[in-house]
């Protein structure tokens, strides 16, 4: 079982590579920082999980496409794609400059769009898979000072739920966590928590498959 983890980091990344690896998945795992990428693969390795690791800019326009094509090509029996990536730079929307807005919209839902475009078509020909998607409540609450965050995070919002009704007909998985709050640890956002749902999620038989799921 193979799960690929796009937006690989220390807080929902690891408690999804952790939760989902201790289940017996392999772990993809796609981040900017090699050096980190190292570390995570050292720190799941340490608990027992194969994982690997793939530096890449998701804002990339080359190189990023080129990854998603070389992963697809050599795991075309991937179980599970989580797009878990997000870039952050706070403005107001009439302060954001047009560069920055979009790089990080290319991040928020280019990303995840272009990943899905690449896995769907095995997906699709074998008649299963998963497509995960963390979403965030600025998506819904709009906040002025994270104009390009919202607005991103409503993108994905809409992709995903336009994919699930996509791929429902196709016993193709779609859900999406909107996790409204700041993850930390210790409180409902813990990531650890939030790792959990997306575990339950998984679980369902497709007849009560969830698109969407607040937190």
């Amino acid at each position: 079982m193979k799960f690929l983890l796009i937006g690989m980091g220390p807080g929902i990344g690891m408690s999804l590579a952790r939760r989902f690896g201790a289940a017996g998945f392999e772990i993809i795992m796609v981040a900017r920082d090699p050096v980190k990428l190292r570390q995570f693969e050292a720190d799941l390795a340490a608990g027992g999980i194969r994982a690997t690791g793939f530096a890449a800019d998701i804002a990339d326009e080359a190189a990023y496409p080129a990854l998603l094509q070389q992963l697809a090509s050599g795991h075309p029996d991937l179980d599970i794609l989580h797009y878990n990536a997000s870039a952050f730079h706070p403005a107001m929307p009439s302060a954001i400059e047009l560069p920055v807005f979009m790089k990080d919209w290319r991040v928020n839902v280019v990303g995840a769009l272009l990943a899905a475009q690449a896995f769907l078509p095995a997906m699709k020909q074998r008649g299963w898979g998963t497509f995960f998607f963390t979403g965030g409540g600025s998506a819904l609450k709009a906040p002025p000072e994270l104009s390009a965050l919202s607005i991103g995070k409503a993108g994905m919002r809409n992709l995903a739920l336009g994919l699930a009704q996509e791929c429902a007909p196709l016993n193709i998985q779609v859900a999406t966590v909107t996790v409204c709050g700041m993850v930390q640890p210790g409180t409902k956002h813990d990531p650890d928590l939030i790792a959990a749902e997306f575990w339950r999620l998984y679980q369902l038989p497709p007849e009560k498959w969830e698109r969407e799921v607040m937190l």
